[in-house]
Formats: C-alpha cells, sequence, structure tokens
C-alpha cells in the first residue's frame, strides 16, 4: 500500500511537533520564540525558562514515555495472546499497580513513595501471574490470559474497598490516578531509558513475531524457539505496563487503539510496527494530555478520559472504512 510507506515520515514530524504545541499551549501560551529561546538557552531564572523546564517539558516527556510504552506493549500482547483486544491491561498489572499506588495514597504518602508502590504493586502482580497462569513451566497463553482477567478482576473489587474506605480529602487524587494524572510526573528520564531499552529488545526479535503471529505451529516448524520467546514478550509487555502506569496512573486504550490505526493504515511487519506504533503512541498521549490541561484550563482534566473520547470514535471510523473498502 502506497500510503503506509508515508506512516513513518509523517510519525517522525508529529512527535516533535505535538511536543512543541504542549510546550506552547497551558494556562499561559508561550510563543514560538520564547519557546526555542528557553530550549537553547538551558534552564535559566526567568518565566518562560521556568515554564518549559520546570512544568511543561517534564510532563511532556513523561506524557510521550508512557503513550510510546502502552502502544508498545498492546503490540507485544496482541503477538503473545494473539488476541487483536489484547491490551497493556488486560493482565492485571495495573490492577496491581493500582492497589500499591492507591493504598500509597490512601497512607498519605509523598509522590515518590505513591510511585513505588504502584512499580512494586505491578512487579508483584506480575510475579503472581507468573505464578498462577504459567503453572509448571507450560506456556499455555489461554490459561495466562484468563489468569490475568480473574486478577483483574480481584484487584478491581480491592480497588473499590480502598476508594469507599478513603477520607473524601484524599479521593478526588485517587480518583484522578484510576482516570490517568500526568501531573505528578517530574522525572520521565527512567520511563524513556525503559522505553528505549524494550524497543530495542523487540526489534531484535521482530522477524521471530512476524513468525509467531502466523501460530506457534508454524513458528516451531520454522526454528523459532517459541516458549523463551513468549516468556521474554511477556516481562518485557509486562515492564512496559509497569512503567505506564507508575508513571501516569491508568490511562486505557492507548495500548489497543494506536496498533489497530496503523494496521489499518497498511503497516505491516513488526520492524516498522513497533518503531511506528512508539511514535504515535507517544505523540497521540502529548496531544491528549496538552488538551487535558487546556480544554477546561485552570481545571486540569483526567487524561485517560480524554484518550478514551478521542480514540474510540477514531478506531470505530477507520474499521468502518475497512470494511467499506472491503465490501
Amino acid at each position: 500500500m502506497q500510503s503506509s510507506r508515508l506512516v513513518f515520515p509523517v510519525l517522525l514530524l508529529l512527535a516533535p511537533a505535538s511536543l512543541l504545541a504542549g510546550l506552547a499551549a497551558g494556562s499561559a501560551d508561550l510563543p514560538l520564540d520564547q519557546i526555542f529561546h528557553a530550549l537553547l538557552a538551558g534552564p535559566a531564572d526567568t518565566l518562560a525558562s521556568d515554564i518549559v523546564w520546570q512544568l511543561r517539558l517534564p510532563r511532556l516527556l513523561s506524557a510521550f514515555a508512557c503513550g510510546g510504552l502502552l502502544a508498545l506493549a498492546g503490540v507485544l500482547l496482541q503477538v503473545l495472546l494473539r488476541n487483536p483486544l489484547a491490551e497493556p491491561y488486560i493482565l492485571g498489572v495495573s490492577g496491581g499497580a493500582s492497589v500499591g499506588a492507591l493504598t500509597a495514597m490512601a497512607l498519605g504518602a509523598g509522590v515518590g513513595l505513591v510511585n513505588f508502590g504502584a512499580f512494586g504493586g505491578a512487579l508483584a502482580s506480575v510475579a503472581l501471574l507468573l505464578a498462577l497462569g504459567v503453572g509448571g513451566g507450560q506456556w499455555n497463553a489461554q490459561r495466562l490470559l484468563l489468569t490475568g482477567v480473574v486478577l483483574a478482576a480481584g484487584y478491581g473489587a480491592v480497588v473499590s474497598l480502598l476508594l469507599s474506605l478513603t477520607p473524601g480529602d484524599s479521593l478526588r487524587g485517587m480518583v484522578f490516578w484510576l482516570m490517568g494524572d500526568l501531573s505528578r510526573a517530574e522525572h520521565p528520564l527512567a520511563a524513556l531509558g525503559i522505553l528505549i531499552a524494550v524497543l530495542g529488545a523487540a526489534r531484535w526479535q521482530a522477524g521471530a513475531l512476524d513468525v509467531l503471529a502466523l501460530g506457534e505451529l508454524k513458528a516451531k516448524s520454522l526454528g523459532v524457539a517459541v516458549e523463551p520467546l513468549q516468556g521474554g514478550l511477556f516481562l518485557l509487555a509486562s515492564l512496559c505496563a509497569a512503567a505506564a502506569v507508575t508513571e501516569g496512573g491508568t490511562i486505557g486504550f492507548v495500548g489497543l487503539i494506536v496498533p489497530h490505526f496503523l494496521r489499518l493504515l497498511g503497516v505491516a511487519g513488526h520492524r516498522r510496527l513497533l518503531s511506528a506504533s512508539v511514535l504515535a503512541g507517544g505523540s497521540f498521549l502529548v496531544l491528549a494530555d496538552t488538551l487535558a490541561r487546556t480544554v477546561a484550563a485552570p481545571q486540569q482534566l483526567p487524561v485517560g478520559a480524554l484518550t478514551a473520547l478521542l480514540g474510540v470514535p477514531t478506531l470505530l471510523f477507520l474499521l468502518s472504512e475497512r470494511r467499506r473498502a472491503a465490501g
């Protein structure tokens, strides 16, 4: 498809453009010349520099990292589970992170301990999922999926109990975290580092992913070590989800919508799909967070609600167009 060749160049332009739009827009709009001057001059004792370096740039980079991590996890899980509806939160990783983060919030912990609780809860959920879903060392994607769904339901019940027992003064922050909140994101380097490392590892196995997407038997017949590959995909996808949830709370739909969007545009082959998903997911979440900061300024909206409002109609439109073109 000719148009698919244009997708990657467009995404390479969209990523910096979305970051620039995020730097310019806010409760106090900044002209482009002040933004470029602040970026080139580095941190300085000026209002524009403080807005760019202290407030907006860390949050935008965190948004890009979260969006890229969620989209990357979506691609990996859809191959692993051979399920087009698989997304980063389907295995209950976000549920474990939510329990850890909300418990820390209920105890009055600061941002650092909340992030530690979220990441620890996510890792504990991954360990529990491996223990229950991969019994006896025998890998079974369907058993893993079913175990993840059951764990997610259990985490949902615990989250409901925590919300019901929490005083009203802490409840708003907990609800915002559950709906996606990047206002706490101040240190994006760790999330960006994980994103780059996982993308490099996934691209290294891109050929094996193309074969695995055809089916386990086909992959085994072509010499792919399926079980180690599946285990690696699960760990990489779980790491992506854990890092994204720790950085930005529970932000849904990105990992489901972005890979489908790119496939509908004709992006084939995982070497291209993985990189395109990171760029598209990061840009999408940056733009959604910019809207969340500006559409009702000075009040901020939960970015997870906007990702759903923007993403679901877009995906439904693309699916209808594909169905019309096929018919």
